[in-house]
């Protein structure tokens, strides 16, 4: 594990040198917030404390300091498809945490001038909550100083089945054939449509897989899997990232 104090180090070498070498930070960072659980049951803490300090203490700092690294985009899985399968008492509490988020969170997102963009089926969650998603979208959309993507009721398997089935409805609706279906064509269906793809996935809390977060768009990504929970993802650990990023040498194939 890395310690604080290397924290330290590595802003303050930052501050001086990669802060001026934006060609070493990613444009994308997704990231898979993983551990809010365990940080809390380590604590001795209501399972909800972990998944409140990110919504009221992490995730603000982390995307002040990712704009001002350059970085383009973050996004962040903050509930997967398979996460309705939790205890009840926890998803009412996260459904009651997304709702104060998207509403005080949300606003002051737009008041800096974050864009906020979903990914992700939002039709399962309750009529309030996806009314607050639509609307934070639209409010942003001009926003430029960064974009945020969220990723709610989000399983990569499920967009692409989803993506597929809007794919077929049309060429059911017009009679054709896809005679030029490419890549390119294809993520026009996805979720993640004018999303650039990750240059960096960074799953925290030491697991190192990517259970079905964006499949078709990770497959030049890095991976970087530390061993801190999401409740201490603070601006210096985003640092000791992009530091990864940076030593990395990414070929595409070639």
């Amino acid at each position: 594990m890395v310690t604080l104090s290397h924290g330290y180090m590595v802003k303050k070498k930052f501050n001086n040198e990669a802060m001026k070498q934006s060609s070493n930070v990613p444009q994308h960072i997704a990231i898979i917030m993983d551990g809010n659980r365990r940080w809390a049951k380590e604590r001795g803490l209501p399972i909800l404390a972990g998944h409140r300090r990110v919504a009221n203490h992490v995730l603000e700092p982390l995307i002040e300091h990712a704009a001002k690294r350059g970085i383009r985009y973050v996004t962040l899985w903050a509930f997967s498809t398979e996460n309705w399968q939790r205890e009840a008492r926890e998803v009412r509490g996260i459904m009651a945490i997304f709702r104060r988020a998207l509403s005080t969170f949300g606003m002051r997102m737009h008041k800096k001038g974050i864009r906020i963009r979903v990914i992700g089926d939002i039709l399962r969650f309750d009529d309030d909550i996806r009314k607050r998603v639509r609307d934070l979208v639209a409010v942003t959309k001009d926003n430029t100083r960064i974009t945020v993507v969220f990723a709610l009721n989000y399983g990569g398997r499920d967009e692409l089945l989803r993506a597929i089935k809007i794919l077929a409805k049309e060429l059911t609706t017009y009679n054709s054939q896809p005679t030029t279906l490419n890549e390119k064509e294809f993520e026009k269906y996805l979720d993640t449509t004018e999303i650039p793809d990750p240059d960096i996935i960074v799953r925290t809390g030491g697991e190192k897989r990517l259970s079905g977060f964006l499949p078709w768009q990770s497959v030049y990504s890095e991976l970087f899997f530390p061993s801190w929970y999401m409740p201490d993802f603070t601006p210096e650990r985003l640092d000791e990232v992009i530091e990864e990023f940076s030593r990395r040498s990414r070929r595409y194939g070639r």
